[in-house]
């Protein structure tokens, strides 16, 4: 059963509706390519929200995963497997941060972060620190605690309530951050990218306003690189470009290349105040998704794979403005590395529509925003294919 109809049907009798999906139904990946139900191919300039890194059946990965599920999967946090360290020692070695905890998701992993940050206060005796200053625009999950340091009230507000003492400032805002952040501040939730509320890079400047909250109170910093991580920008992490130090980041998405898998890393000091039972999981950190996770890391760290995005992110970068020039309903071009988001001066729908009847997958963010984050190892041909399908997307739109 594989047609739109026939999938169509079993899952309005069976799927709870939490999604509104498109019309198409794919049935196999590779490389940069879906292809449908009938055989029509796709270039896939979306990834799984991020998440293939490496592509779709991608060999080296595929081969990993079939040799470790013909091995063993799982046994538990109970005891040591020989993966979870190794995969840590990489994140390490790409972050500074020097612990990971593993989860299953970029929320989960932000769940973490949350408890952590509050245990470690309530470790130094300071149990009035339990508040939270994130941003407008930020998002970071629908798990309840994500949910609560995300701003979009769509996402919230039939869910509270939510966790108390969080306070929104405007990234625009550096003033209002150091202004907000007070002895009562657990820590400050910032995406050094923000990817859902519209592939927006934070500037050098509010950057410079966390570490000066952070070293004038005492306050943790959580970056929430869920979407911006693990090359993406062509940094390991873009908190790394923007000269940011944070105490805890949330890691998901592209990590397994599929596989789920999601990681808060972690800080010395603040791994010092966390003691056994204060968190856990079942599936978290199992064989199968660390062994998925070290193929991925084994690339940013021993690879060309970051030069790689650099390289190829800057000509697609040229690529898009020489659309903006074109177009004028793009009224702006952000993001880094292979993170792009066009800002158009009208809803976004109808361009993500005509460009998938056309053979390309981007998706939309915050209403106005056409959002990109193509497998890292996507070459300049696809790239220019993509922009060139944009291109006739932009101009029959406006025609229509």
């Amino acid at each position: 059963m594989s047609t739109l109809d026939d999938v169509r049907a079993l899952e309005a009798q069976h799927i709870v509706p939490t999604y509104k999906r498109q019309p198409v139904v794919f049935v196999r990946g590779a490389g940069m390519y879906l292809y449908d139900a009938d055989g029509k191919a796709y270039l896939d300039m979306l990834s799984g929200i991020g998440v293939a890194a490496r592509g779709h059946a991608d060999p080296a990965l595929t081969a990993a995963i079939a040799e470790q599920a013909a091995t063993l999967m799982q046994v538990s946090n109970l005891y040591y497997h020989p993966l979870q360290g190794e995969a840590a020692k990489r994140l390490s070695a790409l972050s500074g941060l020097p612990r990971t905890f593993f989860c299953n998701s970029g929320a989960e992993a932000m769940e973490a972060c949350l408890k952590f940050a509050r245990r470690y206060w309530y470790t130094a005796g300071e149990r009035s620190r339990t508040e939270f200053v994130a941003l407008e625009h930020g998002f970071s999950g629908r798990t309840m605690g994500a949910l609560s340091v995300t701003h979009n009230a769509h996402y919230r507000e039939p869910f509270n309530p939510l966790i108390p003492g969080v306070t929104f400032v405007n990234p625009a805002d550096p003033a209002a951050l150091v202004a907000a952040v007070s002895n009562r501040t657990a820590a400050i939730i910032a995406e050094p990218i923000q990817g859902e509320g519209g592939v927006r890079p934070l500037s050098r400047e509010f950057a410079a306003a966390i570490n000066e909250a952070c070293a004038k109170t005492g306050t943790l910093y959580i970056a929430d690189e869920i979407q911006s991580g693990l090359g993406r920008t062509g940094y390991p992490f873009y908190f790394q470009a923007l000269g940011l130090s944070p105490d805890l980041v949330s890691v998901g998405k592209a990590l397994g290349g599929g596989v789920p898998i999601g990681a808060t890393l972690v800080s010395e000091r603040v791994s010092a105040a966390l003691s056994p039972g204060d968190h856990g999981t079942t599936y978290g950190g199992n064989l199968l998704a660390c062994r998925a996770a070290i193929v991925v890391l084994e690339q940013l760290t021993n690879g060309s794979l970051l030069e790689h995005v650099r390289r190829v992110g800057a000509h697609f970068e040229s690529r898009l403005k020489g659309l903006a020039a074109k177009h004028p309903v793009i009224t702006e071009i952000r993001g880094a590395g292979l993170m792009r988001g066009l800002q158009l001066s009208v809803d976004a729908l109808p361009f993500i529509d005509l460009a998938r009847e056309r053979g390309l997958l981007v998706n939309r963010t915050d209403e106005t925003v056409l959002r990109m984050l193509p497998a890292l190892t996507i070459d300049t041909t696809d790239l220019d294919k993509a922009v060139e399908i944009l291109d006739t997307v932009f101009t029959d739109v406006k025609a229509a």
